[in-house]
């Protein structure tokens, strides 16, 4: 097939499929997209596509894909979008294109019911563990036990009700833990086991940015073959990658094992050892909190790493020796045994040396983490991914240095920008004035309070407020309670779905929160009307991850390269939120007067949505009257 004909097929079904919908419209930088990816993949080169909020990015990739009929692998940012290209987008394609495929979803262990967990929890000899829980946890964990024996899928999205962290644990695995399908009894059956199966054969496997970056940390063990891989909100590849690619050691993984191991060895001193070791090494860490490490480890670290893993080397072999008829306790076992050997692997790297990677600690000082993760992600991609499949990364926001970041070679590769379809000018406004006090001024704080309480109350409500610090986000939460009568919700008091339902119930409702929220929420419609940042969202300064990286371009190009377009990045993220779908009306109100006044402020500017800018807060309040006015009216 030439490219061209490629491309002019892929034009002729998007028109297909989408002429099927209730009052259809043509979106032109749909079209243009899918046209660009159908030439790249028939051609086996890769292409970066920026699609505007509303392009309809799912099915500009996916019906190229199709046609261009070879093994795909969709990876996108959450479960969620998962779960969408599951339920909606890949469904409405077999029904309006025109050709026959298959798909399966593959999400990681824990996403699903374990049989042989539910099996040992419904046996009434073995209740001991059962016990242990609460009566409200007991409760679900039967609901859930009667749900497995019916669900054909045994993803935990299934429930009509989002079950506790600890009847969830009770129920699954992990993927350190579980010993592996020819281990298990009822590994024949396994949810996990028969997604990774459906997967060999599908033509198109739907996984998130998270289980692909395990795939490359495992050297492609996870994923079947494919030829292709889509990574859709591709700003985040770089970021996830970091995450998913390397080591990541804590006292919580101690403990965790030891509660693994109780269920097998009554010698509490066996466990007891075990926790000690997980105690020495948070103590190692606990000083070294948001600090970049040597390489090798320093001493105090690599001592404490030393002794635990004699410990775990001990344990193991208390662990083989165990012999048992019983089914249940074999199981356990198998599965401590697994959790024993991959955290033995993890110490195993820690305590050798790593060119190439950053070691750091993250977390909280009563939670410290040793980190080690890529200096360059772009090296690990290059092994393993680009040259070896064709790829389309895609986002509404694609960073300029987004090539550069992840060792996407530019040479071959298409870059592409399509337009939102969105009237942007007509329905939007951005307002960020010079004459806002600097962010350091003491008044600023004040400002801030001041801003929200004036534009919230013209919005009457139905606002987004996000703060890049949780000393802002807590300071304006109380002052707004104070100050006005609408709810304000916030993450410290519900949950993130539980805040998006509140929110989308009562439109007078504002949602106070910190850059969790600056991607990944849907709230369309009349609901959100205000968008507010207090300031610019550039990364941490003293990030050792990042610090290491600017070091390794150079601290005069080091802004240009890595600060400044994750700044551009998260504040059109945030910026996304408000506009979602082709009637929605508001305003993005950015309290940063770098924003009008730095250098780089044309940078910031041209990623986001095409606004009509304002520095008069006047005009933005009437702004906001009219659009609430104009909804209320019958």
């Amino acid at each position: 097939m030439s490219r061209s004909l490629a491309g002019d097929e892929a034009i002729a079904a998007l028109r297909k499929v989408t002429s099927s919908f209730d009052g259809a419209e043509e979106r032109q930088g749909q079209i243009d997209m899918s046209h660009a990816i159908a030439v790249n993949l028939a051609a086996g080169r890769s292409i970066i596509v920026q699609a505007g909020t509303g392009t309809g990015k799912s099915l500009g990739y996916l019906v190229p894909a199709l046609l261009n009929g070879k093994k795909t692998v969709v990876a996108t940012a959450t479960k969620a979008l998962q779960d969408q290209l599951d339920r909606n987008d890949l469904p409405l394609l077999e029904q309006h294109l025109g050709i026959d495929f298959t798909w399966a979803v593959v999400k990681g262990r824990s996403n699903y019911v374990c049989k042989q967990r539910v099996s040992e929890l419904s046996d009434k000899s073995n209740q001991l563990e059962f016990d242990e829980v609460s009566s409200g946890t007991k409760k679900e964990i039967d609901t859930i036990i009667k749900w497995a024996a019916k669900t054909k899928t045994g993803d935990f999205e299934e429930l009509d009700h989002v079950p506790s962290e600890r009847a969830r644990m009770a129920t699954s695995v992990g993927s350190d833990e579980c010993p592996g399908r020819t281990k298990c009894p009822v590994g024949g059956s396994c949810f996990a086991e028969r997604a990774r199966e459906a997967a060999t054969d599908a033509d198109v496997v739907v996984v998130n940015l998270h289980l692909y970056g395990l795939h490359v940390a495992s050297g492609g063990a996870i994923l079947p073959p494919h030829d292709v891989v889509i990574f859709d909100e591709a700003h985040q590849l770089e970021a996830v990658m970091s995450d998913t690619v390397g080591v990541q050691l804590s006292g919580g993984r101690f403990s965790s094992l030891a509660s693994a191991i109780r269920k097998v060895v009554a010698d509490p001193t066996v466990t007891s050892k075990l926790e000690q070791a997980g105690t020495r090494l948070s103590a190692s860490l606990s000083p070294l909190v948001g600090t970049r490490l040597s390489n090798p480890l320093p001493k105090v670290i690599t001592d404490s790493l030393s002794l635990a893993r004699i410990e775990i080397g001990s344990i193991l072999g208390v662990l083989r020796e165990i012999k048992t008829d019983n089914e249940a306790t074999q199981q356990k076992n198998f599965r401590a045994q697994t959790q024993a050997g991959r955290l033995a692997e993890a110490l195993d790297l820690a305590l050798g040396t790593f060119t190439g990677y950053v070691a750091f600690v993250d977390g909280h000082e009563d939670r410290p983490q040793l980190r080690i993760s890529p200096l360059h992600v772009g090296e690990v991609l290059s092994g393993s991914v680009w040259g070896n499949v064709s790829a389309v990364l895609t986002s509404a926001t694609v960073p300029a240095s987004l090539p550069e970041r992840v060792g996407l070679p530019l040479d071959g590769t298409e870059v592409l920008s399509v337009e939102s379809p969105f009237d942007y000018e007509k329905n939007s406004r951005l307002y960020c004035s010079p004459t806002f006090p600097d962010r350091n001024d003491p008044r600023f704080t004040d400002f801030v309070h001041d801003e929200l309480e004036a534009l919230i109350g013209a919005a009457g409500g139905r606002t987004l407020a996000l703060f890049t610090s949780n000393k802002a986000l807590h300071a304006a939460t109380a002052a707004m309670r104070e100050r006005l009568s609408v709810p304000i919700l916030s993450p410290a008091d519900y949950s993130r779905q539980r805040l998006i339902e509140m929110f989308m119930e009562d439109e007078s409702s504002c949602i106070f929160a910190s850059q969790s929220f600056f991607q990944g929420i849907d709230l369309p419609g009349r609901t959100l009307s205000l968008v507010v940042l207090d300031k610019l969202p550039f990364p941490r300064p003293d990030d050792p991850l990042l610090e290491a990286r600017r070091e390794a371009v150079g601290r005069d190009k080091s802004f240009g390269l890595i600060d400044l377009p994750i700044a551009a990045t998260s504040l059109a993220q945030a910026a996304g939120r408000l506009i979602r779908t082709s009637t929605d009306q508001g305003v993005v109100a950015v309290l940063d007067k770098r924003l009008a006044t730095a250098g780089y402020w044309r940078t910031l500017i041209a990623a986001l949505p095409p606004m009509h800018r304002t520095r008069d807060r006047g005009e933005i309040e009437q702004f906001l009257r009219d659009i609430t006015a104009a909804e209320i009216q019958p």
